[in-house]
């Protein structure tokens, strides 16, 4: 800096201890929700190592010996003949569902940000909420009864000219209504987030826009789309884990006798398996095999979106 401007005042530096005293107040709010974090997330993480010992119930997990070979219920899974199949179907339902979940609520949210009518708006919204709040076994009963002969679904087809089926054997249509019944289920209520996003745009651009004749695609393209993407990104990131998780609830209550080797996955495996049969070690080491898929899926997909757009990464 030239002596004619002078020099720039020197930076305080403020002390750590002093910072946090600075902010006593919040970090004293957090300590309640960082302490639960800790009890019921973190703290039953040592149950992991089941998946590397013999586990015996009278000795508990400590006192159980490791395996011989550490990896032994790891290589089981990976030897049954039915693995392949399992992990393909979790894939293929956890990848189908988030291809068709995850934007339904985006398109939503941009639809109703776009109606001028606030009744109709309000109407709308609160009608969309109602399905998430609707326990999964009454979903799932309602699902069975649509699917039958004489159910509604039928009663469409048969509108329709086509003939009625018995859509709950076998899993030709376990894909449709799983997949439809989340995306009702999820639409509305995963378009809050979204709203609060389009809330906080500033009305001025739209009517800048409209001095310039954009229409409403151009408006959503130019405007809204934008203040939404940062979430969007975050939220899909986030997402990307649940590939292979799938709603183990849902898919065990559409078991019947006719598609339950068909519809399993690894969440309904790691039931049969552990708490159907008792072999918990082995269950163990199948649902951390799927937990460490989970979170290389979504570390991956954060490089990615950090590579395009390093501004919407979370790390």
């Amino acid at each position: 800096m030239s002596k004619k401007y002078g020099s720039l005042p020197a930076v305080k530096k403020i002390s750590f201890t002093k910072r946090v005293w600075q902010q006593r107040s919040l970090i004293l709010m957090s300590l309640i929700p960082l302490a639960l974090l800790i009890l019921f997330r973190y703290v039953p993480m040592y149950g992991i190592l089941i998946a590397f010992k013999k586990y015996k119930p009278k000795k508990g997990i400590w006192g159980s010996p490791f395996e011989d070979p550490v990896l032994k219920n790891f290589t089981r899974f990976f030897k049954n003949v039915n693995s392949r199949y399992v992990i393909w179907n979790t894939l293929r339902v956890g990848a189908l569902t988030l291809i068709f979940t995850f934007p339904m609520p985006i398109i939503f949210a941009l639809a109703l940000n776009e109606v001028r009518g606030k009744l109709f708006k309000r109407v709308s919204q609160t009608i969309s909420y109602i399905p998430h709040f609707i326990s999964i076994v009454v979903i799932c009963s309602m699902l069975n009864n649509f699917g039958s002969l004489d159910g509604m679904f039928n009663d469409i087809r048969s509108f329709f000219g086509l003939a009625r089926v018995n859509m709950n054997n076998g899993d030709t249509y376990f894909l449709l209504e799983y997949i439809g019944s989340a995306i009702w289920q999820g639409v509305g209520w995963g378009s809050i987030i979204y709203l609060s996003a389009l809330s906080n745009v500033d009305t001025s651009l739209y009517d800048v826009a409209n001095l310039d004749g954009a229409n409403r695609l151009q408006k959503i393209r130019h405007i809204a789309w934008p203040a939404i993407k940062p979430t969007t990104t975050v939220i899909l990131i986030m997402n990307a884990g649940s590939v292979m998780n799938a709603d183990f609830t849902k898919i065990l209550l559409m078991q019947n006798q006719t598609n339950t080797s068909k519809l399993e996955v690894i969440a309904t495996f790691v039931y049969h398996e552990g708490i159907g049969s008792g072999n918990f070690e082995y269950a163990t080491a199948v649902n951390l095999f799927a937990s460490v898929i989970s979170f290389i899926l979504v570390y991956s997909t954060n490089m990615v979106v950090r590579r395009i757009n390093p501004e919407d990464s979370l790390w």
